[in-house]
């Protein structure tokens, strides 16, 4: 029996920010953080069961909802939502953390929810937090330079058929030691296969399997 509590904090200009804490006891040590997609949220298959992964093994799991996509948010340049992911991120992990303690942390980000975490990655409470990387955002420069030196140990996900995969890209990430990463051929931005559902399935389990072990 899971517990949710759901809440929100006043974020970047003013914006309203939701945000749960999914928990499976009281007391807990450990704490996933989840950053979902632009559209990708955490009700979708790879975060839905990324969180039952971590509350099978006792997590609380923190699902920050922002919801950039809203009309609200009609105004905003691309680097006014970067601004904003990255403040009210860090805004909710500080209310969070104020309150409770946590010893074995693990961050997981999609696609947007990648953007966030080089910087995320470099406070205190994270230094031997391990992240996962799911689709990130390759193409960008902060993303990129992110992976490249990340000092956490990583799992990183992605897809050929993927609009912001690049080979050149993918291998610089690789090379970072700390960083493992995997490349699914012929799988898109949610790492599915166009018009094959059996296979995506398969994608799927496989992922998730990886995660559980990680």
């Amino acid at each position: 029996m899971f517990n949710a509590v759901t809440n929100s904090v006043e974020g970047y200009k003013g914006m309203e920010v939701p945000y749960s804490i999914v928990s499976k006891s009281e007391e807990c040590n450990n704490i996933a953080i989840i950053l979902p997609g632009a559209g990708y949220t955490v009700q979708s298959p790879l975060l839905h069961f990324s969180t039952s992964v971590f509350l099978n093994k006792s997590f609380d799991v923190l699902q920050i909802n922002y919801r950039y996509n809203d009309k609200a948010y009609d105004d905003f340049s691309m680097h006014e939502i970067c601004e904003a992911i990255s403040f009210d991120v860090n805004l909710i992990i500080d209310h969070v953390f104020r309150e409770n303690s946590y010893e074995n942390i693990y961050i997981a980000g999609k696609s947007l929810g990648t953007i966030p975490m080089g910087g995320v990655l470099k406070r205190d409470e994270f230094t031997n937090a391990k992240a996962i990387w799911l689709t990130p955002l390759i193409h960008r420069e902060d993303v990129l330079k992110s992976l490249m030196e990340s000092k956490n140990k990583g799992l990183l996900f992605i897809g050929d058929n993927d609009p912001y995969y690049t080979s050149e890209r993918f291998e610089k990430a690789k090379q970072n030691p700390n960083v493992t990463a995997k490349l699914i051929p012929e799988s898109n931005h949610i790492l599915e296969y166009n018009e094959k559902t059996l296979e995506s399935i398969d994608v799927l389990k496989r992922i998730i399997t990886e995660i559980d072990r990680f």
